[in-house]
């Protein structure tokens, strides 16, 4: 019986933690019971909410949690990291190295509302480069690194192929905008080819509810209109910020977090530019530019 109104079983052993509504810090996560031990898919923003999830997980499986995983560096799946005591922490190896280099990152001058409590920063011990088993009872979990930037330069699909489950992080965001101003658009929908590929009937995304494969198109129609209104925005020589408070949103008009489109212009104006997929860009300018296009710091509820 599932222990948390968070908690939705999604196959024998294994759950999706669901936290609504998945606005900014709000993230899902995951948990295989194996019997003996807990397997984590990524903890949670705050400190409140990554020990209600460490609850339910042992709790609900009722055995200690022993491993977490890592599905990039963000601090919405990163911050409880700490609270795991006595697990391993499992990750890409440049989730570990952006961790420690930038620390833990709340950015208060664009967000408020936050409750943190207290934080602590644990990167990843256990790391890897392309592919990772790991084994939660008789559940396999394939890690796979996409091989470029997609949403991050460190996205890790968690990929049950027995149960045909994937925990696919943010890499799909259900009912949200997507987020790619720390990865790469083209990057990001070539990743969401090998999302197709492993044909996948139940996704755990990063935000929003859980879903199936229905829900890959529609982000990858989002950085399609992406890339197609940055191409039109340089043309006519607008800023990020001017191309998105001219842009039409048209079917994307429904998504939340709308305020990310002058970041998200901010990345692909820097790939037409013929930066890399990833490449490092000022972020504090994007940032600041999504904050002028909502007219206020971004309201939060974590």
């Amino acid at each position: 019986m599932d222990q948390s109104p968070f908690a939705r079983r999604v196959s024998d052993d294994v759950f999706g933690y669901v936290q609504p509504d998945g606005s900014w810090w709000i993230n899902n996560c995951g948990f295989v019971a194996a019997g003996d031990h807990t397997v984590v898919i990524d903890t949670c923003s705050t400190e409140r909410r990554t020990r209600a999830l460490l609850a339910t997980a042992a709790s609900t499986g009722g055995a200690p949690v022993t491993t977490v995983v890592n599905t990039h560096h963000h601090g919405d799946h990163t911050n409880g990291n700490y609270l795991a005591a006595g697990a391993t922490i499992v990750g890409h190896r440049k989730t570990r190295e952006v961790m420690v280099a930038t620390g833990i990152n709340t950015y208060e001058n664009a967000f408020t509302g936050n409750d943190w409590g207290h934080l602590e920063l644990r990167p990843p011990e256990v790391v890897f480069d392309d592919r990772l088993t790991v084994h939660a009872g008789d559940v396999r979990l394939e890690l796979i690194h996409p091989g470029h930037a997609a949403h991050t330069t460190n996205d890790v699909l968690v990929w049950l192929p027995e149960r045909r489950v994937l925990f696919v992080g943010d890499l799909i965001f259900n009912g949200g905008s997507p987020f790619a101003l720390m990865g790469s658009p083209a990057g990001w929908r070539r990743a969401l080819d090998l999302v197709r590929a492993l044909e996948p009937e139940t996704i755990v995304p990063g935000h929003g509810p859980v879903c199936g494969p229905e829900a890959i198109d529609v982000v990858d129609g989002y950085l399609g209109f992406l890339q197609k209104l940055a191409e039109r925005g340089k043309a006519a020589g607008l800023t990020p910020l001017q191309a998105a408070r001219e842009a039409d949103l048209g079917p994307y008009e429904a998504l939340s977090e709308q305020e990310r489109l002058p970041a998200n212009l901010h990345r692909a104006y820097a790939e037409l530019d013929g930066l890399e997929w990833g490449a490092p860009i000022d972020l504090g300018a994007a940032i600041a530019d999504m904050v002028a296009f909502n007219g206020a710091p971004i309201r939060c509820f974590s």
